[in-house]
């Protein structure tokens, strides 16, 4: 890799504005480039590093696009920068926790394909926790190709938001690095997030110029198979920078209460106008959803799969708050019994 600055990498005054004046003389600004069971691997403007973490820190809490601060001679992290978006999902299981998918991401390319694999519901899901993060959303529908009709897709997607943009590809065409070019300009960083076999290694391939492992199509149900299974960050020859993601089967939605109104703008300004505040928008008087459904304004099944959500999303977010108290609670029992054990001459836990 070619020497690069702090600004190839990504550093923006969102970052330096966390630095007092210490820092800045007595420490590296890093970016994480992956993530591993003890330690971290960075980029800075000299060079890659390998960096271990602070004391009773746990890889599990830093993900790949993070900036750090490492110290400029021993191969450790000092602290962690707050980050300006950070791309989660809600765990598997109902647990309510939210696993880390990537950090400071600019966009998030939501990649599915122009055939079976293609649901609104699930693109509803990655729309919902990347307007909650922060972060752009585009659409790419790849194996257009292999469709006699990609525009019908394209039409589909597009109808899921408000100035949404559903871009229609052949990865393995040169023309689709060209139609992607205004994301990939320098120091920005996208990710690339979608089922396995939807293309997403075809397009990173193509992205970056490298040739990589990909496999064929399944004659079964027209799936590429998937090849990638760990985050990484990739430097691309326009500048930019992208983290491609293994495919994600479960995308469960956790806290994201205000994505989910983004995604569903019809329905959630509507829902001022309903007359009653708590009104769940189905036989209700008044109901200003119901009314806009009966006018043919507003679609019942994005009613339907809001709802969905908004129940998922409440269900999960109370976990968190259940789980948050009882770790509370365990943290001011221990430590009572600890006082009571120093008070009788025993070795606390």
């Amino acid at each position: 890799m070619t020497e690069l600055t702090l600004a190839d990498l990504g550093w923006s005054a969102d970052f330096l504005r966390q630095l007092d004046l210490d820092e800045l003389d007595q420490s590296q600004p890093a970016r994480v480039n992956a993530v591993h069971r003890a330690q971290v691997d960075v980029l800075t403007d000299s060079g890659p590093r390998s960096l271990i973490l602070p004391s009773g820190e746990k890889t599990g809490d830093y993900a790949v696009g993070d900036w750090v601060l490492a110290h400029p001679v021993e191969h450790r992290v000092i602290r962690r920068l707050d980050r300006r978006t950070t791309l989660q999902r809600g765990a598997a299981h109902d647990t309510g926790e939210r696993q880390l998918i990537a950090a400071n991401i600019d966009t998030l390319f939501i990649t599915t394909s122009c055939n079976a694999d293609f649901n609104v519901a699930r693109l509803e899901r990655y729309l919902a926790l990347a307007h909650d993060a922060g972060i752009e959303p585009v659409i790419l529908l790849t194996k257009s190709d292999m469709c006699d009709d990609p525009d019908a897709y394209r039409h589909q997607a597009e109808a899921l938001g408000r100035g949404l943009l559903a871009i229609t590809l052949n990865a393995k065409d040169a023309e689709a690095v060209q139609r992607l070019a205004p994301w990939v300009g320098r120091g920005h960083t996208v990710a690339l997030a979608g089922s396995s076999g939807v293309g997403k290694t075809t397009l990173t391939n193509a992205l970056t110029g490298e040739a990589g492992l990909t496999q064929g199509i399944r004659e079964d149900d027209a799936r590429g198979r998937h090849t990638t299974t760990s985050r990484s960050l990739h430097h691309l020859p326009t500048g930019g920078w992208l983290i491609d993601t293994p495919g994600m089967r479960g995308l469960g939605v956790a806290d994201v209460a205000l994505g989910i109104d983004l995604t569903f703008p019809e329905i959630t300004e509507l829902a001022d106008q309903c007359r009653f505040r708590d009104c769940e928008h189905e036989s209700e008087p008044g109901c200003a959803v119901q009314a806009a459904i009966a006018a043919g304004d507003v679609d019942p099944a994005r009613l339907t799969r809001w709802r969905k959500l908004i129940a998922e999303d409440r269900f999960n977010t109370q976990t968190v708050a259940e789980a948050h108290a009882r770790n509370r609670k365990f943290g001011k029992t221990a430590k009572a019994a600890n006082k009571g054990k120093k008070k009788l001459g025993l070795k606390p836990d």
